[in-house]
């Protein structure tokens, strides 16, 4: 069993293939004050705790992180629990086959390469990936597979945080679509406001990154991926699929072209 690991800033992704199918998958809080032998047990009780992998030995490991912090100690966790297991984390001097065509490539996120990687393996080029997860991120993947470069947006989660905390009289509210685009109360103009709002936005991006990218706007696919997709989806008119384990099946292809 391969398992790969996406570290985000907030949450943790972990996930277990067997062959090209996700058998099994968690979401966990990044923690950054989390040492490597805690993180060995926390992820030690998820597998043994799953009824689907009772008998499961884990035979690689492939992680991304955008957290230095917890990637010393993901990196200190293989080498402890893990030593005798083939594992492969996505930084510089990894082949991810992904061509980077940035001032400087090295700004470039792990997990941003690793799903142009996931992209154009899953649906082909050209592909404009949104990643909605602490940051709302925007891929631009050419048609040979070129990381050509993307936007970065404050995340859902952290405008919340943002209305919560300036707003003397605003909450936090449960995410979920309202009755309608014009609210009768505040809680539903937050919701309209977010809901509708990122959905606009996520539009209004991707529609500039076609012009930029291609000639034909029907030629690219728009692939949304992270925990908070699902909010947008049914509200965007631009997004055509939804992946949500893309970043693991980058991690999957990255292992494969890094291993015997």
């Amino acid at each position: 069993m391969l398992l790969t690991i996406d570290v985000g800033n907030t949450h943790t992704v972990l996930g277990l293939f067997e062959g090209e199918e996700v058998i099994e998958h968690w979401r966990i809080n990044t923690d950054p004050r989390r040492t490597a032998d805690e993180i060995a047990v926390v992820l030690q009780g998820l597998v043994q705790q799953s009824p689907l992998l009772a008998e499961t030995d884990i035979s690689g490991i492939a992680l991304c992180s955008t957290v230095p912090s917890v990637l010393h100690e993901m990196r200190e966790m293989c080498r402890r629990y893990y030593g005798d297991v083939s594992a492969v984390i996505v930084e510089p001097g990894v082949k991810t086959g992904v061509p980077i065509r940035m001032d400087n490539p090295k700004e470039v996120g792990a997990d941003r390469i690793v799903n142009a990687l996931a992209a154009v393996h899953t649906h082909g080029g050209p592909a404009i990936v949104v990643d909605f997860g602490t940051a709302t991120t925007f891929d631009a993947v050419s048609a040979k597979g070129e990381y050509v470069g993307g936007a970065i947006a404050p995340g859902i989660e952290i405008s919340i945080d943002a209305l919560s905390s300036r707003g003397a009289q605003l909450h936090k509210i449960e995410l979920v679509r309202p009755r309608s685009v014009i609210a009768k109360n505040t809680v539903e103009a937050l919701q309209s406001g977010i809901i509708f709002g990122f959905a606009g936005q996520v539009d209004g991006i991707v529609e500039r990154m076609t012009e930029e990218l291609v000639d034909d706007l029907d030629e690219v696919t728009v692939i949304a991926t992270g925990g908070l997709a699902p909010l947008v989806l049914e509200e965007s008119r631009s997004i055509d699929v939804f992946e949500p384990w893309l970043t693991l099946i980058g991690l999957r292809l990255i292992y494969e072209r890094n291993t015997p």
